[in-house]
């Protein structure tokens, strides 16, 4: 059945029925209000199959031919909320640690998905990505024709047809709403902004000196370019849910604060917060929100579990404990390697209640033979832990490329027995190594001339 349907490149009708359900975006939201809710399409079983199949293949096509955009994290392999945040938050850090203060611009969409035009997506997958014959047949037989209705609480609406967007919740219309967007990343690389895109959610940031002027324009011009191309392409950037952000020292940063009422319109915001793909940014880049937030939340649902557990197997509970509250510990940990241990140390708190509470120790017992004996590494390893796995899958091919360019293999300038021992090079910390040891080379007995020609060895001697 799905190689007939590739072939003759036609989508039976039958599997192009969806029974919309909708899902509350978030519990505090009001169910009153139906812009609050997200319209998932439940699909026949065989119809996801027959996507999944044509998903292997497109993938397949596009990773050969280089259409993906580099800085898209959306529903790729080896891409993830957390590797976009680690390339921003380090592209962040560096800009910081240099003095200088950055914007931050997160642009929200309205109702992304539902408002795609199959038109232009079909001129994109024909001249863009290459797809002709009986491949864009087939994709024009998947768009046209569909129909949907809403079905709650037992009762359905009538039967109407699909013009536009496609189905949240197949398989199928993730991959193609990342092509859609195919153009704005030229748009924005025209006025060289960097950027970061997951979805339909979007990030400009921009670092400069607090009198650079000339690069606030630019970013003005950015914005107002992208809002143009949306309008063109039947999408609505929403500017009451779009967020500005200013980063960096705060006499600069309030300085500058003063000067940027807006960017195009876009307010910037009053608060010192902004949530970006599930973690609070602050202005300072210390995450003291973010750990708050998540400690308050873990603790909530810790409280919940130890209400039944004395109902609960130990299996059970672990399983309790590891979806409701390590998951929040260790989502997008990996931003957190810069903290220090004092900000961690909440977070490690929350641990060793679930320990405790998992195992069913008092609060006088000591933790650590408890955490070994759950195998349970404490929280800053598990970020160590993080940092570490990502930096082997970006030198074995499992990492985005935006990854892979942030590490530098470590080339001694001379013979060394280490040259082959796969060491990298830490940038950041040579360059703090190198300023201290300049200020005081006496203290560690060497001359400063020794240290400029070979500062990376005297990197390695001190990690050792």
């Amino acid at each position: 059945m799905i190689n007939t349907s590739l072939e003759t490149g036609y989508v039976p009708q039958s599997f192009k029925y969806a029974v919309v359900k909708p899902l509350l975006k978030k519990p505090s939201l009001d169910p009153s209000i139906l812009a609050n809710y997200r319209p998932i399409s439940n699909l026949p079983f065989i119809s996801k199959i027959l996507e999944r199949v044509v998903v292997k293949q497109l993938y397949c096509h596009l990773q050969d031919n280089s259409h993906f955009e580099d800085f898209q994290s959306g529903f790729r392999p080896h891409h993830s909320t957390e590797t976009a945040l680690v390339r921003v938050s380090n592209d962040l850090l560096l800009a910081s640690e240099k003095g200088l203060l950055s914007i931050l611009v997160l642009l929200d969409l309205s109702a992304a998905f539902d408002t795609l035009d199959h038109g232009i997506l079909l001129h994109r997958l024909e001249q863009d990505i290459g797809i002709r014959g009986s491949a864009l047949q087939w994709f024009k037989s998947y768009l046209s024709d569909r129909y949907q209705f809403v079905n709650v609480n037992g009762h359905s609406s009538q039967c109407t047809r699909v013009n536009y967007g496609v189905p949240q919740g197949s398989v199928l219309g993730p991959i193609l709403f990342t092509l859609y967007m195919l153009p704005l990343g030229n748009i924005i690389r025209k006025h060289s902004i960097n950027f970061h895109c997951y979805a339909d959610d979007t990030q400009l940031y921009l670092s400069m000196k607090p009198d650079q002027n000339d690069l606030i324009e630019k970013l003005n011009a950015c914005i107002s370019d992208i809002k143009t191309w949306m309008t063109i392409n039947y999408l609505l950037l929403n500017q009451e849910k779009t967020e500005v952000i200013i980063l960096g020292p705060k006499n600069l940063r309030d300085a500058l604060s003063a000067q940027i009422v807006s960017l195009d319109g876009i307010s910037i915001a009053p608060n010192s917060t902004v949530r970006n793909l599930g973690v609070l940014f602050d202005q300072d880049l210390s995450f003291k929100a973010h750990i708050s937030q998540a400690c308050r939340t873990a603790f909530f649902h810790l409280r919940n579990i130890a209400k039944i557990r004395n109902i609960l197997s130990k299996s059970d509970a672990e399983k309790l404990i590891h979806a409701f509250v390590t998951s929040r510990l260790d989502y997008c940990n990996s931003v957190l390697a810069a903290c220090p241990k004092s900000s961690l140390r909440n977070l490690q708190l929350v641990q060793n209640a679930a320990a405790r509470l998992l195992a069913g120790t008092s609060r006088r017992d000591h933790i650590t033979p408890v955490l070994v004996s759950l195998h349970w590494l404490p929280v800053d390893s598990r970020i160590k832990f993080k940092i570490l796995l990502l930096t082997y899958k970006a030198l074995h091919g499992m990492a985005p490329s935006y990854i892979k360019d942030l590490i530098v293999p470590y080339h001694p300038m001379r013979t060394l027995r280490s040259q082959n021992a796969g060491l990298l090079v830490e940038l950041v910390k040579v360059r703090l190594e190198v300023e201290r040891l300049a200020t005081k080379p006496l203290s560690y007995g060497i001359n400063s001339q020794l240290m400029e020609e070979r500062p990376t060895q005297f990197l390695h001697l001190k990690l050792d």
